[in-house]
């Protein structure tokens, strides 16, 4: 049985889908089309929600890049950014489960 954690922190089909679809089937870094929407803004390690407003379509590359590599800060500011102008008034606050949190 899943901790309610984990469930906050995974991303559900729906959200991938809704994520796919605002997205426009490409990476918000480079436009690759060889994309998938499975990136945290803020990362699961963190505790960053699976939620639409958390998660992101990055190809391989740029998901490596922003987990693995120095440019990661560069990167996430990116994707904040990009995320800021779908959701103007979403905090990051909001994007992270806290205990006691359903």
């Amino acid at each position: 049985m899943k901790s309610k954690r984990t469930k906050a922190c995974d991303i559900s089909p729906k959200v991938k889908k809704t994520v796919w679809e605002r997205d426009l089937h490409c990476c918000c870094v480079c436009g690759s089309t060889k994309a998938s929407p499975n990136a945290h803004y803020i990362p699961r390690s963190q505790n960053g929600k699976g939620i639409e407003q958390n998660i992101v379509t990055l190809c391989d590359k740029c998901h490596y890049r922003l987990d693995q590599t120095t440019e990661r800060k560069k990167l996430l500011e990116i994707v904040k950014n990009y995320l800021d102008a779908k959701y103007p008034d979403f905090t990051d606050e909001q994007r992270v489960y806290r205990k006691g949190e359903q």
